[in-house]
């Protein structure tokens, strides 16, 4: 068996702009190197500054260099029947797979990760980077980050691996079947295994152990695998990082979202672009005045103790409040819709003119304060306290949500054996969440499916 252990340099940029700027190949046929190939290569766009001080390799450099259309065919049979080697494979073979691509060649090979090889051989060592491995195993390491410097180290390494592989894990990893080599380099296939079939939410960690991803899902390890056959620069980028995964099961595909949407917020994993930022909204608030009026408004959600309902834009909390005045003839002054530049006498509004008086004492505050709670009840302002009670993480338990006047309050898990009669015995289960626009519109959009859930009320 012959192996072709490579190592590239790109440009640096995302996606289609990730070009090759220098390849280095060494043909390995188990024993020793018998044919090699290195050369600069122009990427025609240009390099990211920051890969210019990581490299040295500048668009001067490439300026005369051959284009990779030029060299295309030297490594189509330099590789052919060959075994793709490279430390963190995944990054090398895309790479080079998108620029065969790009001149319409579709290249495949049977691929080799000498960072996922290192992790089994050697097992315990803290860092598994091409340069903490050549420190540890004493290889002579020229030209860091230079595709000759690289694939000269990796050659070295992959020949201690050979030596080492007393369990035939090579041939393990090249077995199709096996499905090992499209898992990143540094997560485990053990790792993978012990993933469920089941709803809930999953946690992308580094070497670390930081939480750099948190994704839902309703069968989680046919998710989590889809994030490894995906050829994105973002979920690429993601897999490189991933050297562990850990998951929450959570009974039901609402459960899993909710759980998500709190997590997402907790850990603010650095690939996570949505809900990061909690908009708790704002609140319509009602209260008695010094004049013994009832008075409407909003305010931040945070600030109002009871909200009579929540929106998550000024805009939709004013329509709303103009919309009640409209129907039930209240007062801008008294409904927050007036600038504080005109809060004297009268309610002087560009479009609100059914007012019958209240501002300048023309109507009993007795009659006005009826028509404000009509408005209140019509319009189901007090929204409806109810708890959900769907599928639990096990046969043996429920899952329970729970809404307050139309507010998401939060989830919990309840035995299946213990019989709940009394709403407000529901609480004790509970695990309290801040309501914001995420969670809010994960529960509204459930309830217009309405599938799986018993809705239970005081």
């Amino acid at each position: 068996m012959k192996y072709a252990i490579i190592d590239v340099e790109t440009t640096g940029l995302a996606g289609s702009n990730n070009k090759v700027t220098e390849i280095a190949v060494a043909i390995h046929d188990g024993a020793r190197v018998i044919d090699e190939f290195h050369t600069l290569v122009n990427p025609l766009i240009p390099i990211a500054p920051y890969v210019v001080g990581l490299t040295g390799i500048d668009d001067g450099m490439v300026q005369d260099a051959p284009v990779f259309d030029a060299i295309a065919d030297q490594l189509l049979q330099l590789t052919e029947d060959c075994v793709f080697v490279a430390h963190n494979v995944s990054f090398d073979y895309s790479v080079i797979q998108k620029e065969f691509k790009s001149i319409g060649v579709n290249y495949q090979r049977k691929k080799l990760c000498t960072v996922r090889l290192s992790r089994k051989i050697f097992p315990g060592l803290k860092s598994y980077s091409l340069g903490k491995l050549c420190s540890y195993l004493d290889i002579k390491l020229n030209n860091r980050h230079r595709a000759k410097g690289d694939t000269d180290a990796t050659v070295i390494l992959f020949e201690k691996l050979l030596r080492n592989d007393s369990q035939n894990l090579i041939s393990g990893q090249l077995n199709f079947r096996s499905g090992e080599a499209a898992l990143p380099s540094l997560l485990s296939k053990e790792t993978v295994d012990k993933l469920p079939s089941k709803p809930g939410v999953y946690y992308f960690k580094d070497s670390n152990g930081v939480v750099i991803y948190v994704g839902k899902a309703i069968h989680i390890k046919k998710r989590v695998l889809s994030h490894f056959y995906d050829k994105k620069e973002n979920e690429m980028a993601l897999c490189r990082e991933t050297a562990t995964i850990d998951f929450e099961e959570s009974g039901s595909e609402l459960l899993a979202l909710l759980m998500e949407s709190v997590a997402i917020k907790k850990y603010f994993p650095k690939f996570n672009r949505a809900q990061k930022l909690s908009n708790r909204g704002y609140a319509i608030l009602s209260y008695t005045n010094r004049l013994g009026i009832i008075q409407l408004g909003y305010n931040k959600t945070k600030l109002v103790p009871k909200p009579l309902a929540i929106f998550y834009k000024v805009s939709d909390c004013i329509a709303f409040l103009e919309n009640l005045c409209e129907r039930f003839d209240l007062c801008p002054k008294y409904t927050q819709l007036l600038p504080a530049s005109k809060s004297g006498s009268g309610c002087d509004h560009f479009k609100l003119h059914n007012c019958r008086g209240i501002c300048k004492g023309e109507e009993s505050v007795g009659h006005y304060n009826q028509r404000v709670k009509e408005a209140l009840e019509t319009s189901k302002v007090l929204a409806d306290n109810f708890v959900l009670v769907g599928p639990g993480r096990s046969s043996e338990e429920k899952g329970i949500v729970w809404v307050e006047n139309g507010i998401y309050r939060g989830y919990g898990f309840v035995e299946s054996s213990i019989q709940i009669s009394v709403y407000d015995e529901f609480m004790d289960y509970i695990q309290l969440q801040k309501n914001d626009n995420d969670s809010y519109s994960i529960v509204q959009q459930f309830l217009t499916k309405g599938k799986n859930y018993e809705i239970i009320r005081p």
